[in-house]
């Protein structure tokens, strides 16, 4: 099984390598296509415009005087051509800028590129000076071009060629090493760790311990309390009075009979006498 995936694995990084170097070749002659283009364009000396052309270092003066002194279409023309000049950098240069911060290194790129076109046109062009509105205009160009096309395609262009590490389908996947039974020191910790509690535990059973504590003193001051609050019985002590009363009672009835038994006694004796 791995015999025949690594064949495979092998084939997909050689189609990727191939890939790679035609869609590089490709957009290497496109942009040197460009910047031929690119210099016929801007390095063309204009002597008929040679008396009128300033340079031009505040941002936005050219495009005001675009829309106040030039017409519709030709304010059009000079501004949608400076964008148009920017959207090539936009579409080739992600191929050839590292994928982190894509976007700001494409864009300094095409601002330190159109200023040097427009550095070269003031020294060394006639008819032509350096105007900080171009550059504005070919980077927001540029800009342009790589959020409408240029970042789809160099996604899909590095997703695919950095994929060569993926296995085959076929591919086998690596056996699980088998566990190794523990030795004597190892049951040794793991009988440690198993009855010996953490300090994490011990500190979360001694405020349980002071709660219990708490609340069996709790119920034991509530008891004393509610045997404090009950009411004696009233009962007992009429009860004894009674057989207070009841004592005198029995020996009064005593004492009349030893009274009336002594009178007897006498009257017997008194008729003997008399006899």
């Amino acid at each position: 099984m791995t015999a025949e995936a690594n064949p495979r694995t092998d084939r997909g990084t050689w189609v990727r390598v191939l890939v790679r170097g035609a869609v590089l070749t490709v957009v290497l002659l496109g942009l040197v296509a460009f910047s031929v283009l690119l210099a016929k364009v801007t390095l063309t000396p204009s002597p008929a415009s040679a008396d009128l052309v300033t340079a031009n270092l505040r941002p936005g003066r050219s495009l005001r005087q675009y829309a106040e002194d030039y017409t519709f279409l030709a304010a059009c023309k000079q501004a949608g051509g400076n964008l148009l000049l920017g959207v090539p950098f936009g579409l080739l240069l992600p191929f050839f800028v590292p994928r982190r911060l894509r976007m700001i290194r494409t864009t300094l790129l095409t601002a330190v590129a159109m200023s040097v076109v427009e550095l070269i046109q003031g020294a060394l062009v006639e008819g032509r000076a350096f105007d900080i509105d171009d550059v504005i205009l070919n980077t927001a160009g540029a800009l342009l071009g790589y959020f409408v096309l240029g970042r789809r395609i160099s996604h899909r262009y590095y997703t695919y060629t950095d994929d060569t590490g993926s296995p085959g389908p076929s591919a086998e996947k690596p056996e699980a090493e088998p566990k190794r039974a523990p030795g004597p020191a190892g049951r040794a910790k793991a009988a440690l760790t198993k009855t010996a509690p953490t300090k994490a535990a011990r500190a979360k059973a001694a405020p349980t311990k002071t709660v219990r504590a708490k609340t069996a003193r709790t119920k034991a001051a509530r008891t004393k309390t509610r045997q404090r609050d009950r009411p004696k019985p009233a009962a007992t002590a009429p009860a004894k009075k009674r057989g207070v009363r009841t004592g005198r009672t029995d020996g009064a009835a005593s004492g009349g009979q030893r009274a009336t038994g002594s009178g007897t006694v006498r009257s017997l004796l008194d008729r003997l006498r008399g006899r």
